[in-house]
């Protein structure tokens, strides 16, 4: 199987490994069997997976150039890459109830960091990196491949914010996203880690890049 129909059946699974595993009665088993823990780590590995054989499937697909690449596609990508390393690097690791899996923990709505003004990091980053890779991708394939990652990302961000309001309440889910809005946003004492972090994930990225999407990348942007 090659061409369009891996690249359709790629895309099936893509959605399904999503859909699926999060929808009752499917999740409370799982979890029964597995334990959240274990069921996070598992859809993330199942995902991941999943991913990558739909990124080599869309390389794979016939070649059909709807635009060519834009003047200075490396530095368009390359900004919004750092941007998305920067949402995910400050947005993570914090109290957030807004979001999927997030807790209220010490979650303080007058002082929410990054998270006041980006509820979802993750889809953030992920809108971010799909744009910009699908306006420097004029090819047939991957335009529906980052498109499709755009799409999922706007949507799924709908879509977390419809159930959060529903599991916390109308009134106290507008109430909460109206004073973290209002809260200033201040990136916390280990914002210089979290800086460098974000940094070290670009640099490897742009090392990975050959293993992972297969263009070589980082000499675009050496003298």
């Amino acid at each position: 199987m090659s061409g369009w129909w891996e690249y359709a059946a790629a895309w099936t699974a893509f959605l399904m490994s999503h859909a699926l595993p999060v929808r009752p009665p499917l999740r409370p088993r799982l979890d029964a069997w597995l334990g959240p823990r274990g069921f996070l780590v598992g859809y993330s590995v199942l995902s991941l997976a999943v991913l990558g054989w739909l990124v080599v499937a869309a390389g794979r697909a016939p070649v059909v150039v709807l635009w060519p690449e834009p003047p200075g596609a490396g530095w368009i990508v390359l900004a919004a890459v750092a941007a998305a390393a920067a949402v995910i690097a400050f947005g993570l690791g914090r109290p957030n109830p807004l979001s999927f899996g997030g807790t209220a923990g010490a979650f303080d709505p007058d002082d929410p960091g990054p998270v006041g003004r980006i509820r979802h990091p993750v889809l953030a980053a992920l809108l971010l990196w799909s744009l910009a890779h699908m306006a420097v991708n004029g090819q047939l394939a991957h335009a529906l491949l980052f498109g499709g990652f755009a799409l999922f990302a706007a949507s799924g961000w709908r879509m977390l914010d419809r159930r959060r309001r529903r599991t916390m309440g109308a009134p106290a889910w507008e109430a909460m996203v109206a004073r973290t809005r209002a809260a200033p946003v201040r990136l916390g004492p280990q914002a210089w880690l979290r800086g460098l972090l974000a940094a070290g994930a670009v640099a490897g990225l742009l090392l990975a890049h050959p293993w992972i999407a297969g263009p070589a990348v980082l000499q675009r942007f050496l003298p």
